[in-house]
């Protein structure tokens, strides 16, 4: 085996845990005698982030699974080469320990409607998307196929528009953009929502100037989705709280901007709450739409990025760190890196890079910190803000409300 001389300073896979441990993201390993390893800085990322899941999410089948669990970057020697898995000879070794994975999960929902749970990569890192293989199963079964892109058009559908529909060969017939009252209120001003504590009573109680307000980014989105060519569907998913007027306001701003609208209550009524959103889907599948991308794959890396930055998130510019700005330059001049996709990185709480920034922020630059190299995903993902790749606890975590019923052993506090 030849020597990989490893730059012990460029390491840059770290552990993967499916935990969350704000702990583990920098830590020091190799304390101790020789036999415990070198002592050097590292990190821990949760499963759901970590390059894996990422390749599991775009890969076609077996095949295209073992060539890229070969290819990806562990570090990079001396000489300032990558080094692979490959070069570490375990490709081979990853491919057994995840040859099942390729399969999809079958599940059904609470009504028993079949559907496939497969791959779960983070969308403010990786793809955000349900699998491709999961895609083509679908779509040899059913008359329509409903598959998910998280994290907001601002992240999860531009990757889907962008990277997966690339990727699979595949482009859709209509997109789905799904909204609350809530989250309208929250992006035309209302007050701060804390994972743990209860609803401020603005969003419990009627506010029908607020909820307008906040319309501003749905339109935002909604515009995203148009420029794919693609027919919009909001979907206003209702909760016992949302008014009847409330509805009308978000239905009149999705409808002015271009959308068909649905009201739907399957939060309480499951699916027959959903039926006018289902006939509105179908209305909307069989119209003709013209699908194009947003950029063609031969622009490099930082005009991908000024690209996004401007007609995703309405950023004025992009303002990339030395250190990031070089780091784009070397994968600029290197071919190899010609045919990856760009894969940003950025809050999904906003459409800037700020999750305290709600509504459409105005005047503002998106700031580029690093670009993580992922070459068996073949993504590069240029980092926007601080995002983590391992999630810490909330003030008040979930856990403190499960418990088990000693004398009949039921969970409770799940939900």
């Amino acid at each position: 085996m030849r020597r990989l001389d490893v730059d012990p300073t460029r390491v840059e896979m770290g552990w993967i845990i499916d935990y969350c441990a704000q702990a583990l993201r920098n830590i020091i390993i190799g304390i101790g005698g020789r036999y415990d390893g070198f002592t050097m800085q590292s990190k821990f990322g949760i499963a759901v982030g970590s390059e894996c899941m990422a390749i599991l999410a775009i890969v076609r089948d077996l095949a295209d699974l073992r060539e890229r669990l070969d290819q990806i970057t562990v570090a990079f020697d001396k000489s300032g080469k990558p080094v692979t898995t490959g070069d570490l000879e375990v490709g081979g070794a990853m491919t057994a320990w995840m040859r099942n994975t390729v399969n999809p999960t079958l599940m059904c929902t609470a009504e028993y409607q079949p559907c496939m749970v497969h791959a779960g990569p983070f969308a403010n890192i990786a793809v955000g998307q349900s699998s491709i293989i999961a895609d083509r199963i679908g779509l040899k079964m059913f008359d329509y196929h409903v598959t998910e892109s998280g994290f907001g058009a601002d992240i999860g559908f531009e990757k889907f528009w962008n990277v997966k529909c690339r990727y699979s060969g595949l482009t859709p017939h209509v997109s789905v953009l799904t909204t609350t009252i809530r989250a309208l209120k929250m992006h035309g001003g209302g007050p701060k929502v804390v994972a743990g504590l209860a609803l401020p009573e603005e969003y419990t109680k009627e506010d029908v100037g607020l909820v307008e307000k906040g319309c501003a980014n749905m339109i935002h989105h909604i515009n995203t989705v148009r420029k794919a060519g693609i027919n919009p569907v909001v979907c206003i998913n209702c909760f016992h709280t949302d008014t009847e007027d409330e509805v009308k306001a978000v239905r009149k701003a999705a409808e002015a901007a271009g959308a068909r609208c649905a009201k739907s209550t399957h939060w309480a009524d499951g699916g027959d709450g959903a039926l006018e959103l289902a006939d509105a889907v179908i209305e909307a599948c069989d119209e003709q739409n013209k699908f194009q991308f947003l950029y063609p794959l031969d622009i490099k890396l930082r005009d991908r990025v000024a690209l996004i930055a401007k007609e995703v998130y309405g950023a004025d510019g992009v303002a990339w760190t030395p250190e990031a700005e070089a780091k784009a330059k070397m994968l600029e001049s290197d071919a190899k890196y010609d045919d990856y996709a760009t894969m940003m990185v950025k809050t999904h709480l906003s459409l800037s890079h700020d999750p305290a920034l709600k509504g459409v922020p105005e005047g503002w630059t998106l700031p580029i910190r690093d670009v993580l190299i992922y070459s068996g995903a073949k993504f590069l993902c240029p980092c926007a803000g601080m995002i983590s790749l391992m999630p810490g606890t909330c003030s008040n975590p979930a856990f403190r409300r499960v418990d088990v019923d000693v004398n009949t052993g039921r969970v409770t506090g799940l939900f």
